[in-house]
């Protein structure tokens, strides 16, 4: 459990590392919000995500999958709030600004649904 849980910890603060200076780095717009929040807030959620459905996993296994659907909308309604001033206050967001927000959703999204799924299975 603990081996896995590092793992993912070490996996996504790669992903963070790399994603965040290539965004970054192509990114010529100035943003109306800050990008490197948008990336903390992605790694602090997914790795607490993670770790909620571990101790789910290994207590109540027929149950997990409910959790990280449960985990999942209150992921989206913990960034609703917290960037609901930098993001949803303005009436139209650029192109750019969009995709500053997707991308690193998915990144992180994938890499999670990827692990959740290796844990599932493996119960």
């Amino acid at each position: 459990m603990y081996k896995r849980i590092i793992g993912f910890v070490l996996i996504v603060m790669a992903l963070f590392a790399i994603s965040f200076n290539l965004h970054t780095y192509f990114n010529a717009h100035d943003l109306s919000f800050s990008l490197f929040y948008v990336y903390l807030f992605h790694v602090v959620s997914a790795i607490l995500v993670y770790f909620i459905l571990e101790l789910i996993a290994s207590k109540l296994p027929n149950q997990a999958g409910y959790a990280y659907l449960m985990a999942m909308f209150f992921k989206i309604g913990a960034f609703v709030i917290v960037f609901q001033q930098a993001v949803f206050a303005k009436e139209q967001l650029l192109m750019a600004e969009r995709v500053a927000l997707v991308i690193p959703l998915f990144l992180f999204l994938i890499v999670e649904a990827v692990a959740v799924a290796k844990l599932l299975n493996s119960k």
